[in-house]
């Protein structure tokens, strides 16, 4: 382990550490900035709703207004209520609501009360319309600030239809104002777009006795005595636009549901909706309606946080490539520093191998040398015989560096030596074998023997032109088996003992490649056999 390991190891946590607390942090504000802007929008929401809610308060204020001001003196509501509006401009003070009207109470087919009345506010006769079948009814007999669309709701008897029904009855029972659902209202027969709008109702209880006033109905079950409505017709569109003004510009969708949900009616839109939409609760009177609005700042929303992150992220990335950067350098140097230290062991390593082997070269020529001496008979025969030795080892070490490998081919030592015996290509047909590689030791074992074989074959055998030769080898279950044979000699050869170079060539074969041999000498003929176990080395 270097030493350093530990320092390396530190420092690899503190970087990664590092990184992880700035992605925290970078995920930290984008989630806080995400939630912000998300807050923003609903308080925005918020305002936008609360603004329409109070809009819609001063609306039902301004009614009960009329209201105390009907009850306070009901002969002269007419001009009494025409000169209030008109001080109060509810148009200008509370824009949204078309005006604001009384609708009388009147029993079926007595209508001649609330025409009168008609006919006392506008100098003119006007019938209680439509025709119903409803045991009591209530009329329009008043309509202001007076407009020609508006006149067209004058006579109208709103029992007749079951929405404003339904919205009277409920302010009846409960004294308070009640808003009825969506309906078109009569005043848009002479409007060229018409507009779905609704109505608020609160209700004027009688001041006398049922009987006594004409005007004055009842029902069953304890509610008490009516004669009349102050009620304000609302279009939809232009509510909103009244209420919300310029600020619809701002904003990218806006849905009304006259209900609880998007499965009620829709009474407004505008724009497109977004994934962003805040909900909020409007109340309209005695109904609940639902306001969806989308502010359309998915570049604000998710733009802000997702730069953050982003930034957080190549800050991290920045700081840990940097870390990669230094570690590599560093762990080039040390690489480049143990490259050197092992070039150092190797160099010892072959320095210690090429002694070991000049060792061995030494010893082994020095014995050639003491053999070759033995054998030789004067100076001249020495140098002969210990040349082609010598020649021989140094043909097998030649093969071995010129070739670059650790490993030399049988047969290209057999037919080297027999080529410089003087062997044509045609004769080298008779030399056959597989591939056989033979290490270091092995081919000097090798070349060695068939140099001996050669020259006594040169000597006294087929070499000399008085035979033939075979030569070949093959492999035999682990072992190489090589075979030379000559035959057809002037006479057979006397093997009974062995010279000092024969015993050489055993001795080598037994030492250095782990083998044995074998020599028979019969009609006129010579056959030598040598095994050894295949360590395939290289193949």
């Amino acid at each position: 382990m270097r030493p350093n390991s530990w320092a390396d190891r530190l420092l690899a946590l503190l970087v990664r550490f590092v990184g992880l607390v700035i992605l925290l942090a970078t995920l930290a504000a984008a989630t806080a900035s995400f939630l912000y802007n998300q807050s923003e929008e609903a308080d925005r929401a918020a305002r936008v709703a609360a603004q329409v809610n109070m809009r819609l308060h001063d609306h039902v204020a301004v009614l009960k207004g009329v209201r105390a001001l009907y009850q306070s003196d009901a002969a002269a509501s007419g001009p009494g209520i025409r000169a209030y509006l008109a001080a109060l401009q509810p148009q200008v003070q509370a824009p949204g609501m078309e005006g604001v009207g009384i609708a009388a109470a009147m029993r079926a087919g007595t209508p001649a009360a609330v025409e009168a009345k008609l006919r006392e506010n506008y100098d003119r006769d006007i019938k209680v319309w439509p025709a119903t079948d409803q045991p009591i009814g209530f009329a329009v007999v008043l309509v202001e600030p007076y407009t020609p669309r508006r006149d067209a709701a004058l006579g109208f008897d709103m029992y007749s239809d079951p929405t404003r029904r339904a919205a009277m009855r409920r302010a009846w029972q409960t004294g308070q104002p009640a808003a009825s659902g969506l309906v078109f209202l009569a005043q848009e027969k002479a409007a060229a777009v018409k507009q779905p709008g609704f109505l608020i109702y609160v209700p004027v209880y009688a001041r006398t006795p049922v009987g006594t006033n004409p005007d004055t109905v009842a029902t069953a079950h304890g509610v008490r005595p009516i004669e009349a409505f102050v009620y304000a017709p609302f279009r939809t569109n232009d509510m909103m636009k009244a209420v919300l003004g310029t600020q619809l510009d701002t904003i990218d969708g806006l849905e009304i549901y006259a209900g609880e949900g998007p499965s009620a009616p829709l009474v407004f839109s505008k724009g497109k909706m977004g994934w962003d939409a805040q909900e909020q609760v409007l109340r309209v009177a005695d109904r609940q309606w639902t306001m969806r609005i989308s502010s359309g700042r998915l570049l604000e929303r998710l733009g802000r946080p997702l730069a953050i992150m982003i930034f957080g992220i190549a800050v991290a990335l920045l700081a840990t490539q940097l870390h990669r950067v230094q570690r590599r350098r560093i762990d080039a140097a040390q690489a480049l520093a143990e490259e050197k230290a092992r070039h150092a062991e190797d160099r010892e390593l072959m320095i210690g191998e090429m002694a070991h082997r000049m060792k061995n070269a030494f010893a082994r020529i020095g014995a050639l040398a003491r053999i070759t001496l033995r054998e030789s008979s004067s100076l001249d025969d020495f140098e002969t015989r210990f040349d082609g030795r010598m020649r021989a080892l140094s043909d097998a070490k030649q093969m071995l560096v010129t070739g670059a490998v650790d490993s030399v081919e049988l047969g290209k030592i057999v037919r080297r030596e027999l080529e410089l015996a003087g062997r044509s290509p045609e004769q080298m047909t008779a030399v056959t074998g597989p591939d056989v590689r033979l290490d270091d030791e092995g081919a000097q074992a090798l070349s060695l023997a068939i140099h001996e074989f050669v020259t006594n074959s040169i000597k006294y055998g087929a070499l000399a032109g008085h035979g033939d030769l075979a030569v070949g080898w093959r492999r035999d279950g682990g072992d190489i088996e090589l075979s030379w044979t000559e035959s057809g000699l002037p006479e057979t050869p006397q093997i009974d003992s062995e010279s000092f170079g024969t015993h050489f060539i055993r001795s080598l074969i037994e030492r250095q490649l782990k083998g044995s041999w074998h020599r028979s000498a019969a009609d006129h003929g010579l056959a030598i056999t040598i095994r050894w176990p295949d360590r395939g080395a290289g193949a």
